[in-house]
């Protein structure tokens, strides 16, 4: 693709929950709404910080529909696909593109599915054959498939792939990627000034969940190439997103965002909310951004 259309900050919006464990609606569209107010650009539903893996396939396709109508058209959405069927991951990219999605994002197959790079290649090119834009995911400590430069550039030869979203935490593994020329999304909460500084398309950031304001900041600083602004806002942020990134990730930033103001409810089970102590913990790092949130 010629123009890569998600830069800046696309946020991994937590999927809000009630007391037993349903998707509340009323909750999703009043913190999409917030999160629109402030400027945010983009959003991807149904993501891993939303739960993905623990919706069923109706509660997705529901969450994709109901928030693509609320966004309507306000800004970007991308919507997680991930199955491990490629039947149902192209079903599923279908139907979000009747929704009115901007595009995709998805695992390569996982769960002892191919790991050689033909194997994920084919993979991809027949998903992009649903028409939207394809955001491949490189997440190998979860799916066991790395992506490396050679793969990046086979696959960003298939039409309607536009990119990869690096979560693999490793800035080396990552810069190396960039470096390659074709677009990367930064999906590690803990390097995003290093990645945008390294040269990084865009972010998706589940960490923005609880400080939208300033990652915002932080983005618009970087951009700008105001370095030392974006050093002095990350200062406010690192301990936060190093805290969530050394585990606990999807509990921590439920949790964060209750403090914050931008609550989504409890994680669902089999995830359970963080204990009282670990919530002090998330509390205490978090500092001056509750401040800075208000």
């Amino acid at each position: 693709m010629t123009t890569f259309p998600f830069p800046g900050l696309n946020l991994a919006i937590a999927t809000p929950f009630d007391s037993e464990g349903r998707i509340d609606f009323a909750m999703l569209e009043a913190n999409i709404e917030r999160y629109l107010a402030l400027g945010v650009p983009g959003f991807v539903l149904s993501s891993g910080t939303g739960m993905h893996v623990y919706l069923t396939k109706e509660e997705s396709a529901d969450l994709i529909r109901r928030g693509a109508k609320i966004i309507n058209g306000r800004a970007k959405v991308i919507a997680q696909t991930s199955a491990l069927l490629t039947s149902d991951v192209v079903e599923r990219t279908k139907f979000a593109a009747e929704c009115g999605a901007d595009g995709v994002m998805m695992l390569p197959p996982f769960f002892e599915g191919p790991t050689d790079d033909q194997g994920i290649v084919e993979f991809y090119t027949e998903v992009a054959g649903a028409g939207l834009p394809v955001i491949g995911y490189n997440v190998p400590h979860a799916v066991g498939v790395t992506v490396t430069p050679s793969l990046l550039n086979e696959l960003c030869a298939i039409p309607n792939f536009c990119a990869v979203k690096d979560s693999s935490g490793d800035l080396g593994r990552q810069a190396s990627l960039i470096r390659t020329g074709r677009p990367v999304m930064n999906g590690a909460d803990n390097l995003v000034p290093f990645a945008l500084f390294a040269g990084a398309s865009g972010l998706i950031w589940g960490g923005a969940n609880f400080a939208p304001r300033t990652c915002l900041a932080l983005v618009a600083a970087a951009t700008a190439g105001k370095w030392d602004e974006a050093r002095k806002i990350w200062a406010a942020l690192e301990p936060a997103m190093s805290l969530i990134w050394e585990g606990d990730y999807v509990q921590s930033v439920y949790a964060a965002a209750a403090i914050t103001g931008y609550g989504a409810g409890n994680p669902r089970k089999p995830l359970r909310a963080l204990p009282a102590e670990r919530v002090e913990t998330v509390r205490a790092a978090l500092d001056r951004l509750v401040e800075m949130e208000a």
